[in-house]
């Protein structure tokens, strides 16, 4: 099984070259085996790469951007859920491949399956034996005066609550105020981590368009070149005809 991975090695985006450089980068780090495949430069890449990228996983204007993975003709996904399956530890399945041993991912996998499975529950003895841990003790036996020690230990157990009782007020309170602080700062990082995702997708937004723009120049270049081939060509059967 080869995996392809379809990137424009000219693209003026540099959202696009950071995301082509992240799945590379990753893939050469997990010494997984692919092959790069130039869209910009190869009309049959980039056409096969549009016809073969299934119509619910394209974007509204129809229009895939790369990187784009395969394995084989089988689709794997775009950068978005190769990122989102690096975040899992679930890049292998990503790609359909087997996870090798002692990777993460198989270590996972191990325990999910482990969990399905279930363990097998230790059985009761079949004498119904007691263990001697669970023996009673002998001054349970003694009556009176096992009572009377129990009730000495409760007291001091009530004095050593009243005396403590203070001390773990302050301490709640304590409790209480590092909790209000420690939400305080999540709030302002879950606040600055969304104005930055809005930046990122705004940037995003605007290199694809932009991306798609060069796409559109890029086709119209190569009609207008085939145009004027072909009006040299029709003056040269003029010239020739003459």
């Amino acid at each position: 099984m080869v995996i392809k991975v379809f990137l424009a090695s000219s693209s003026g985006s540099t959202a696009i070259k950071k995301k082509q450089q992240d799945v590379v980068g990753f893939l050469e780090a997990l010494k997984v085996d692919y092959t790069q495949l130039d869209i910009a430069c190869n009309e049959e890449n980039r056409m096969w790469m549009r016809q073969n990228v299934p119509v619910d996983k394209k974007p509204t204007n129809g229009i895939p951007l790369p990187p784009q993975i395969f394995n084989e003709d089988s689709y794997c996904g775009d950068y978005d859920t190769f990122f989102d399956a690096k975040e899992d530890n679930s890049v292998y399945a990503f790609l359909g491949l087997p996870p090798p041993p002692g990777s993460k991912e198989a270590e996972q996998a191990a325990k999910v399956l482990g969990v399905e499975n279930g363990t097998p529950a230790e059985e009761p003895k079949a004498d119904g034996s007691v263990d001697a841990s669970a023996e009673v003790p002998v001054e349970e036996r003694n009556g009176d005066a096992h009572g009377e020690e129990e009730q000495a230990a409760d007291e001091e157990e009530v004095e050593g609550e009243g005396e403590g009782g203070e001390e773990e007020d302050v301490a709640d309170e304590e409790t209480a105020g590092d909790e209000a602080l420690a939400e305080e700062e999540e709030e302002a990082v879950e606040e600055t981590d969304e104005a930055n995702a809005q930046e990122e997708d705004e940037q995003e937004e605007a290199d694809e368009d932009r991306e798609e723009e060069e796409l559109r120049q890029l086709e119209d270049e190569e009609e207008e070149e085939e145009e004027e081939e072909e009006e040299d060509m029709e003056e040269t059967q003029e010239e020739e005809a003459e």
